[in-house]
């Protein structure tokens, strides 16, 4: 199933439908990620900040730990970047980077549900997720050098 902000109504019934109590830090910061997919934690408390003044940091973190747990927050990683996060949740998606500028894009899998890939070899774990990372020049870049 896949859980967005789009998809799945208010911020508030959706801590509720996870289990999460209600806290203007959580809302905050998960409005703050709906709207600015791939965002990193400085720009998350930057963004939180305008409408929560006295957030602190460890506020943030905390939400941000607690959303991600919840399944509500996905945590990207990609090489030689800081954590970003997104709610597009629950799906196989796998996401496009711009070697460039560093812009983030959503790809969806070509193959199917998850974990629409299949290692050589599983060595005994039970997969539910394969995470793909595309690299390239986003057409902005690519336009750049014309």
């Amino acid at each position: 199933m896949i859980m967005t902000m789009h998809q799945g109504g208010d911020v508030e019934q959706q801590l509720r439908d996870v289990g999460l109590r209600v806290t203007r830090q959580r809302t905050t910061v998960l409005s703050a990620v709906a709207t600015h997919p791939h965002a990193d934690t400085q720009s998350i408390i930057d963004i939180a900040r305008r409408s929560v003044p006295d957030l602190s940091h460890q506020a943030v973190y905390d939400a941000l730990r607690a959303l991600t747990a919840a399944g509500l927050l996905r945590c990207i990683e990609p090489a030689g970047s800081v954590a970003r996060y997104e709610t597009r949740t629950g799906d196989n998606h796998h996401h496009l980077i711009c070697r460039t500028c560093g812009a983030i894009v959503d790809v969806d899998c070509a193959v199917g549900a998850a974990p629409c890939l299949t290692p050589a070899q599983d060595h005994g774990y039970s997969i539910d997720q394969a995470e793909v990372l595309y690299w390239g020049r986003c057409p902005t870049c690519v336009s750049a050098d014309s």
